[in-house]
């Protein structure tokens, strides 16, 4: 059975691609936990804490952090919501701004991973990887 290969050869790519996205974002001050909430806020608009929490499935005290230091930068903002407890994560003007500059950097980057890739291989392992998240939600 090939599992304990599988998993552990995705573990390597998942470690391998982070950290060189956390390269490519240093100049900027980011890293990649924070790029992830800046783009799915951008995605989606805004969103509670817990609903980028279970987007992203990353538990709730590390994205307080990453939110906390997204705040601390100006790039995010959070918002009351109808009930006292629950805030609203927005991005600020100041990210909207720089977002064009983090997203090419980060696109340019993307690219140069799958220069040697061919497209129907992408395609292939996109609608691969769609269909078992989906399965797993």
């Amino acid at each position: 059975m090939y599992s304990h290969d599988l998993f552990h050869t995705l573990h390597q790519l998942s470690r391998h691609l982070t950290n060189k996205l956390n390269e490519v974002l240093k100049s900027f001050g980011l890293y990649g936990a924070q790029w992830s909430v800046i783009f799915v806020l951008k995605s989606k608009g805004s969103l509670t804490q817990k609903e980028l929490c279970e987007y992203l499935f990353v538990e709730a005290p590390p994205m307080t952090r990453t939110i906390q230091r997204l705040v601390k930068q100006g790039y995010v903002k959070q918002v009351p919501g109808k009930d006292k407890r629950e805030k609203h994560i927005q991005l600020t003007e100041a990210a909207l701004k720089e977002y064009p500059k983090w997203e090419n950097a980060v696109s340019e980057h993307n690219q140069s991973l799958l220069k040697n890739f061919p497209e129907a291989s992408q395609e292939q392992l996109l609608t691969l990887q769609s269909s078992w998240l989906k399965k797993l939600l």
